[in-house]
C-alpha cells in the first residue's frame, strides 16, 4: 500500500467508520456504516482521494487514455471533482461529470452534466460500493449519452458483491481500498 493510500485509509477509519447496526441503501444490514462523505468532503482527504484514484488508473494502464471521470450524484461527485483537480496538478488533466438519477424536466433535460461525454472514454467512479447498483445506473446513463465506459473505479469496496455484479456486466472493476484493509471483514 502506498503512503498516500495509507493516509487515506487512516482518515477513513477516523472519520467515516460508524460502528453499530445499520441498514444500507441496498437493504442489507451491517454492523458498521461507512459514511464516506465525511471523507470525500474533508479538506485533508480530497487530494488523497484524487491521487489514489489516479494512481489506480495509472496502475491499470488507463491514465492518459481516459477523458473524464464521474458517477451517480451524490456519492461520486466529490470523487470525480477530486480526481479532476489532482489530475491537473499532476499534468494529466481529466474532466469530471455528474450523472443525475433522472433527467431534468427543464433546461437542457440532461442526465449527464458537465462536459459532453459523447464519444469520450470515461470511468464511472463511486465513493463506496455494496451491490454495484448505483454505479451501474451511472454506466447505463453514460452509455445512453454516448460515452465509452472503460471501467468502474471505487474508493472503498465493501466486499459484498459489487465487483461480481459489475464484472458480470462486462466492465473492469477497480478498487483502491476495501473494508478488509480496515479490518472490518
Amino acid at each position: 500500500m502506498t503512503d498516500t493510500a495509507q493516509q487515506l485509509l487512516d482518515l477513513i477509519d477516523e472519520l467515516a467508520v460508524v460502528r453499530g447496526r445499520v441498514t444500507l441503501s441496498s437493504g442489507r444490514e451491517a454492523d458498521y456504516y461507512l459514511d464516506l462523505r465525511r471523507v470525500t468532503l474533508d479538506h485533508r482527504s480530497a487530494p488523497l482521494i484524487g491521487d489514489v484514484v489516479l494512481d489506480l488508473l495509472e496502475a491499470e494502464g488507463l491514465l492518459g487514455s481516459v477523458d473524464a471521470v464521474g458517477g451517480l450524484t451524490m456519492g461520486a461527485d466529490p470523487v470525480g471533482t477530486a480526481v479532476m483537480h489532482r489530475s491537473v496538478v499532476r499534468g494529466t488533466p481529466v474532466d469530471s461529470f455528474v450523472v443525475r438519477k433522472e433527467a431534468k424536466k427543464h433546461g437542457m433535460s440532461r442526465r449527464v452534466e458537465g462536459p459532453d461525454v459523447k464519444g469520450r472514454r470515461v470511468v464511472a467512479v463511486e465513493d463506496t460500493s455494496t451491490t454495484g447498483g448505483s454505479v451501474l445506473t451511472a454506466v447505463e446513463a453514460l452509455r445512453e449519452a454516448g460515452a465509452e465506459v472503460v471501467a468502474v473505479a471505487v474508493v472503498m469496496d465493501r466486499n459484498t458483491g459489487a465487483r461480481e455484479k459489475v464484472e458480470a456486466a462486462g466492465l473492469r472493476y477497480l478498487t483502491a481500498l476495501t473494508t478488509s484493509d480496515l479490518g472490518l471483514d
